[in-house]
């Protein structure tokens, strides 16, 4: 299972939970916004889940976003909505219609969330000026993990590059007989940065291109940030092996091997958790 991450935005000092468990699509308490209407959350939000239009926004987001949706039941919601006796709360709307888009948690994250989408409509309706400041945190917060995520990456690529002059050096030293021309000097670069590029891709630089045609930049510009660490720790070995004196063919099996134990390790890792790379700027 997905891991559960949680965070708080604070809104015109309302604190408002988020969750999101595949990193992608993130779950806003409207419990959390109700309360800047009401000290009765619960009411609020099934007073707006009365109305016909939002029955409606609903219904559209779910068909969009939810291949099991069930439209039949949502049919009969829509007819009903908006009539005197009409009621709705959250369980019986994702009970009925198997919604995916509002989630009903119990426990540490305990209280009513709705995917992105649906907590900012719901915001609207409870005041447009709030809703402002939902978004203007929301941002914010945006903007804080996507400097941490570049800092990730940018750093990896950055040991990357070190490794790369370290890795090339050995390759000057003492694969390179002298008095080559520079086409040669360079075939030779290519032929080693390329045994890397299958020992942990798979393929070539120029079968990555052939296959990538729209993609910008190359195999290693491309790479995930486990992959460049790995890369990193790669051109690093092979600098040593280089210098022993040890044969291409037995270094991409040394290689190989190294690539599979730490691509198994450093993947099970929460990078954000490490000293120094996931602190706040």
């Amino acid at each position: 299972m997905p891991k559960t991450t949680k965070e708080v935005i604070h809104a015109n000092g309302i604190d408002i939970g988020i969750y999101t468990e595949d990193f992608l699509n993130e779950y806003i308490s409207i419990t959390d916004i109700a309360r800047y209407k009401s000290d009765n959350p619960t009411a609020v939000i099934q007073n707006w889940m009365r109305n016909r239009d939002v029955i409606e926004f609903l219904g559209l987001w779910e068909t969009l976003h939810n291949s099991n949706f069930k439209p039949i039941e949502f049919e009969g919601f829509k007819n009903q909505a908006g009539a005197n006796a009409f009621t709705m709360s959250p369980k019986k709307w994702i009970d009925s219609t198997d919604a995916i888009g509002i989630v009903s948690k119990a426990g540490r994250y305990g209280g009513t969330y709705a995917h992105s989408d649906i907590a900012f409509e719901f915001a609207s309706w409870i005041s447009p000026e709030f809703k402002l400041y939902i978004i203007k945190d929301y941002k914010r917060l945006k903007a804080e993990e996507n400097s941490r995520l570049s800092l990730n990456w940018n750093l990896n690529r950055e040991l990357s590059k070190i490794n790369y002059r370290i890795h090339t050096d050995a390759i000057k030293a003492n694969l390179i007989p002298p008095e080559l021309t520079p086409t040669q000097i360079s075939y030779t670069y290519a032929s080693e940065a390329d045994m890397l590029n299958v020992v942990l891709f798979g393929k070539t630089a120029k079968q990555w291109r052939d296959e990538s045609p729209d993609e910008v930049g190359n195999i290693r510009d491309n790479a995930t940030i486990y992959q460049l660490l790995v890369l990193a720790n790669m051109e690093s070995y092979n600098a040593i092996l280089i210098r022993q004196g040890i044969g291409q063919a037995e270094r991409m099996k040394l290689l190989h091997e190294l690539a599979v134990y730490q691509m198994s390790t450093i993947s099970s890792l929460d990078l954000k958790r490490l000293p120094g790379i996931g602190d706040t700027p």
